[in-house]
């Protein structure tokens, strides 16, 4: 008998309101896996732990997995192992451990229940039973506000070695959501709870919508039985053999692609015809082989003003496959010198105009991206930048850098920015492999820069990060004088939404 199954419509179905709560246990139910796991792999490669530390770790948890030792044992000895260390240091290696390993796996559908929940004004928080030291920096990203977690004793800024009772465990989870739903008058009748694991089956039945999100065994005989629906992802984890076939045929058909450009640059003379096709061929199969759909808002923005620049959020290292399918032709653009490293990978993108900068070293960034004023002023190619310099762990805007800013002003071109939305969906920053998913981009109107001013040029950064923030439903920062001063904008430039 196949299980029921749940669904965002549901969730878009249920009434508003803050009385409804969203609760969602962590490991495996929101990111793949064992955070703890993640935060031990750090410690042992970093060599932050002795042998004598891994082991007592290791051997703790194994003791739990036998059933020789229940929850609140378990964490009694890590509260232990933890006694005189400084908070401070962990809340860092959290964060670290997170933009490392945890970020890239977050689900993208777990992600979508998240903000649909948040778009109902429900009151979202993740239940675990894992400390806030590994779960904080996944709420921050996911806009989840109330964490509920295993606490650690801490007195002065250091770990005393005591665990706050109750643990975030069985009955201890029940007390916390119901304590919650004291606190905001939530009526947990009427609310939803997500989890892998029969551990959580007194909240499972305390909730009036459970709702198993990627269960274990057990968990889905019980909900078969209790006929709940389930959800089970494989976005996210240890790679099936159709990802690790997608992830070569991605990258591998560049080279072919270049090749079979070098006769039109043979028959022709022209390298950039040559370029143009090489890589607007390798974008369309990397993306049919790969499994990445774009749905594009307003693409007729994107040949409104040529040449431009063209400047994107960067969540991706498929964001060049991305870039490439949208502009298609007469592009250069700029990444790190670390590319050069890439056997074949990046002598191919150096060929196809892809000018490679020492981002730590500022001076030699800006005197490198200098031959791109030329690169349009002469020969028409438009240049493609990510402001923020790097790619994000989150679909969260960075702060801008002003290289691409400067380069406008300089080559007095105008200025496309291409919002991306979930391209770390396909491939996020630290998993190696691409997964197939639609990906969201939104193209917004060409920004006039023919006023703009090296003086003034805060102002334009503020107003064009506004823009994106707009796009991706981010809090816009509060600056009227910037986007007075932004010329070229207009009120639909700017709408929620990316309605440019």
């Amino acid at each position: 008998m196949k299980e029921a199954q749940f669904s965002l419509k549901e969730i878009k179905n249920s009434p508003e309101g803050p009385e409804i709560a969203a609760l969602f246990d962590f490991d495996g139910t929101i990111i793949a896996g064992f955070s703890v796991l993640s935060f031990l792999r750090e410690k042992i490669t970093s060599g932050g732990a002795s042998v004598t530390e891994i082991f007592e770790q290791f051997a703790s948890v194994l003791s739990f997995g036998l059933g020789r030792t229940g929850f609140s044992g378990l964490m009694t000895a890590t509260a232990q192992m933890m006694r005189g260390t400084r908070e401070q240091e962990f809340i860092d290696f959290g964060e670290q451990v997170y933009e490392k390993h945890i970020a890239a796996t977050i689900y993208p559908e777990a992600r979508a229940l998240i903000d649909a929940h948040l778009a109902k004004g429900h009151t979202v928080a993740i239940i675990s039973s894992a400390t806030r030291y590994q779960v904080i920096p996944a709420a921050e990203d996911l806009n989840i506000e109330h964490v509920l977690c295993t606490e650690l004793e801490v007195l002065d800024g250091l770990f005393t070695g005591d665990v706050v009772p109750p643990t975030c465990f069985g009955q201890g989870k029940v007390l916390a959501a119901e304590k919650l739903a004291a606190q905001f008058n939530c009526n947990l009748n009427n609310s939803f709870f997500y989890t892998d694991s029969d551990d959580d089956l007194l909240l499972l039945e305390a909730v009036g919508k459970p709702r198993p999100l990627n269960p274990n065994s057990r968990l889905t005989n019980i909900a078969r039985d209790k006929s709940w629906p389930v959800r089970s992802f494989s976005s996210r984890g240890r790679p099936g053999l159709e990802n690790l076939v997608r992830t070569a045929m991605t990258y591998s058909t560049l080279f072919p692609a270049v090749l079979a450009g070098l006769p039109i640059w043979a028959m022709t003379g022209s390298r950039t015809e040559a370029v143009n096709f090489s890589f607007s061929v390798w974008a369309d199969y990397a993306s049919a082989l790969g499994g990445l759909n774009l749905r594009v808002e307003k693409e007729v923005n994107l040949w409104a003003a040529r040449p431009a620049i063209f400047v994107f959020n960067h969540q991706s290292a498929a964001d060049a496959i991305i870039l490439v399918k949208l502009i298609r032709r007469d592009l250069a653009s700029v990444g790190k010198k670390e590319i050069a490293n890439i056997p074949i990978i990046g002598q191919l993108f150096q060929y196809g105009g892809v000018v490679l900068i020492d981002r730590v070293n500022k001076e030699k960034a800006i005197a490198a991206m200098e031959p791109l004023i030329d690169v349009i002023q002469y020969e028409g190619k438009s240049v493609a930048i990510a402001p923020e310099g790097t790619r994000s762990v989150s679909t969260k805007l960075g702060k801008f850098k002003k290289g691409a800013f400067h380069l406008a002003i300089q080559a007095g071109v105008p200025m496309v920015p291409i919002v991306i939305h979930n391209a770390l969906d396909f491939m996020p920053k630290g998993d190696l492999f691409v997964r197939p998913a639609n990906v969201d981009v939104t193209v917004l109107k060409p920004v006039d820069t023919s006023d703009w001013k090296t003086e003034t040029i805060d102002e334009h950064v503020k107003a064009v990060r506004n823009m994106f923030l707009n796009a991706l439903g981010q809090e816009v920062e509060s600056t009227k004088k910037a986007t007075q001063n932004l010329p070229g904008s207009s009120s639909d430039d700017v709408l929620p939404g990316g309605s440019a």
